[in-house]
């Protein structure tokens, strides 16, 4: 034998807030609301398949399991070229910061100095007013050795990328939380019963089937009679039917 419905304390006062906001309310609507309280109901459009589901872990869990959500990669990270190599022969040296230009790792490294030591934070000289354009040039092997410096190898490393919008994400974590920011819209139960431009993932379908029968609405009403805070609202609906 099924247990009579019940509509708990927190439910009750849930439902008279609902009430108090939506005076005009039908029983229908109510009812949705209800179940919506009670099986704490976050139904979530997924636009892209024009399909509804019951919630966003529905969802995520059914586009994991098909892989259309995210994807592992491999990417290649490089770090920045030297300045100063065994094959340089000449160097451009800020006097200010040390900076160093080579003549076969710069296109131009002359026009290089000249505009780096114009701007430089640290040069506090003045020439006619303009900052000075002094600088060092060196052929020498041992001074051009002193600013070879060991470049990090390329490293692998293995990101995520979204299956939707191609984005590169650090983790998994990210794609998600990326796909919930962009990706979904939160519905309440009652347009989604109020809608029919997309179709409803088929156990949801089936949960609202199964709760939205005449003897299911029958026996919430015979719950909302034990209340007599909601005496007025069913004669309303009473007469109304």
């Amino acid at each position: 034998m099924t247990a009579a419905l019940t509509i708990t304390a927190e439910q009750k006062n849930e439902l008279l807030k609902f009430l108090k906001k939506n005076r005009n309310t039908d029983l229908v609507t109510i009812y949705l609301a209800f179940i919506e309280e009670k099986y704490r109901l976050k139904p979530v459009l997924f636009p892209r398949d024009k399909t509804i589901y019951q919630s966003t872990d529905d969802l995520i869990r059914k586009l994991e399991a098909e892989g259309k959500l995210w994807r592992e990669t491999e990417i290649t990270i490089q770090f920045g070229q030297q300045s100063v190599n065994e094959n340089t022969k000449k160097i451009y040296i800020c006097p200010f910061t040390g900076k160093v230009f080579g003549d076969n790792t710069h296109p131009n490294p002359q026009d290089a100095i000249y505009d780096w030591v114009s701007t430089c934070p640290e040069n506090k000289e003045r020439v006619g007013g303009l900052p000075a354009k002094r600088f060092f040039v060196s052929e020498d092997p041992e001074v051009i050795k002193n600013y070879i410096s060991e470049r990090k190898a390329s490293m692998k490393k293995v990101v995520y990328s979204s299956a939707i919008t191609g984005k590169l994400f650090n983790s998994k974590a990210a794609v998600i939380e990326d796909f919930k920011k962009n990706q979904i819209k939160l519905l309440t139960l009652l347009e989604v019963q109020n809608q029919n431009r997309f179709q409803i993932e088929e156990s949801f379908l089936a949960f609202i089937q199964k709760h939205l029968s005449e003897d299911k609405i029958a026996e919430f009403v015979e719950a909302l009679s034990q209340h007599p805070e909601f005496g007025s609202y069913l004669e309303k609906w009473v007469e109304s039917d």
